[in-house]
């Protein structure tokens, strides 16, 4: 990243020991409301701890852990905002440009926190890591929400 500040950027696919820490404390406003910023970066082909032999792209792995992974933001009272392909970066500068950006709510950090530690996450995120290069995620906490959402499952 060429901004002039001096720095390091990493791109890790668990939280360090004190993120996880961090995690368990209260959110931010009173442990109100959080806004899960996601950038992903994919594999060009999953590669999986165990060593099985797959043909699927990181992509398609990650997307086999984000269908079940949304069910999942749901039953601890979130729901998906928003997550699509980039397409353009319009003002500033990366390299490489992430491939995705998913926006997901929680009603609170506890929420995320006891949805990352269940033993569901646990048995899909298999697919997650196949599939990710890298991952940047970075809690917000949403001076609003448009009138029209409503936390909890998308209406199918």
């Amino acid at each position: 990243m060429s901004d002039g500040r001096k720095g390091t950027f990493v791109n890790e696919l668990m939280p360090g020991e004190a993120q996880v820490a961090e995690m368990q404390r209260p959110g931010p406003k009173d442990d109100g409301p959080i806004v899960m910023v996601n950038l992903l970066k994919f594999k060009e082909k999953a590669t999986y701890a165990d060593g099985r032999d797959t043909d699927l792209s990181g992509r398609k792995a990650y997307q086999l852990y984000a269908v079940k992974a949304a069910e999942l933001v749901y039953k601890h009272g979130g729901q998906i905002i928003n997550a699509g392909d980039t397409s353009f970066l319009t003002l500033g500068q990366c390299d490489p440009l992430w491939d995705e950006v998913a926006l997901a709510y929680y009603p609170n950090r506890k929420a995320l926190f006891e949805m990352s530690i269940s033993q569901e996450w646990a048995e899909v995120s298999v697919h997650r890591e196949a599939g990710l290069a890298g991952q940047l995620n970075i809690e917000t906490s949403p001076a609003f929400l448009p009138p029209a959402f409503v936390p909890g499952p998308m209406a199918s």
